[in-house]
């Protein structure tokens, strides 16, 4: 059973996401469970989640999935605008709302910590030759 589109082709947010996440070596764009995925051989970041608080589903429509590093993880964590996502949060994910007051620099930052916790050597050093 094919999962229902949970996302707006159109949000702005989508967009500056898809530019930070496709411009990353070897970045490929799908759909995964409804939402759009960014990954080379495994997913570094999804756009758009969800956590269940007392039964209910609570969608976090404007927020990126991310696979960070422990540390850096457990320290966003502890932000208002960080949630455990369902299912990938036990994982290692965690999910970061997108809103006016979000620094693109930053949420480039993590997209790229999120990417370099997955995607092959080759294209590790492919990044950072690029950055060199």
């Amino acid at each position: 059973m094919a999962h229902p589109q949970m996302f707006d082709d159109d949000d702005p947010w989508l967009e500056r996401v898809r530019e930070i996440a496709l411009a990353l070596p070897g970045a490929k764009e799908k759909i995964s469970h409804g939402r759009p995925a960014f990954h080379t051989v495994k997913v570094h970041c999804y756009y758009g989640g969800s956590l269940k608080v007392d039964g209910e589903w609570v969608p976090h429509e404007q927020s990126v999935m991310l696979h960070l590093p422990p540390r850096e993880r457990a320290a966003l964590a502890e932000e208002p605008r960080s949630y455990v996502p369902a299912y990938l949060g036990p994982s290692g994910w965690l999910g970061i709302d997108l809103d006016e007051a979000t620094d693109l620099d930053e949420l480039a930052e993590l997209i790229e910590e999120s990417y370099r916790t997955v995607a092959p050597a080759r294209l590790i050093a492919e990044l950072e030759a690029r950055e060199g």
